[in-house]
């Protein structure tokens, strides 16, 4: 049971480092390119997911990846929306956030899928 939570505490807090880099390297590419405000919102999306499927590839091993996967997706959903939430001081929560934890979820139990059956040379 420790070795669960300690792959899903892992995990997310991957996702979250590595979205936060997503997010700042973006930051600073809207404002070199003068980007639309309408591309930022699919975007970060994206950066969500693939944050989420890096921490699941890398730390969600044994078994049980479907479970431990999407728990640790939301985790990585709900920690980003604190942190941002936190970084803009807004923290506002409406039904597209449960839309968010649902692709968290769907997309953390993808990468634990996967995860768990990845092949290791340790």
């Amino acid at each position: 049971m420790r070795t669960h939570i300690l792959q899903i505490a892992k995990a997310a807090f991957i996702a979250v480092c590595v979205s936060l880099v997503f997010v700042l390297v973006f930051t600073v590419i809207i404002e070199l390119f003068n980007l639309p405000m309408e591309v930022v919102k699919p975007v970060n999306q994206a950066f969500k997911i693939i944050s989420i499927f890096v921490g699941g590839l890398i730390f969600i091993r044994g078994e049980k990846g479907l479970i431990k996967g999407a728990i640790y997706g939301v985790a990585a959903v709900i920690l980003t929306f604190l942190l941002f939430g936190i970084i803009s001081s807004t923290l506002s929560a409406d039904w597209k956030f449960l839309v968010e934890i649902l692709l968290g979820a769907v997309a953390g139990a993808i990468s634990g899928i996967i995860g768990v059956n990845l092949k290791r040379n340790v």
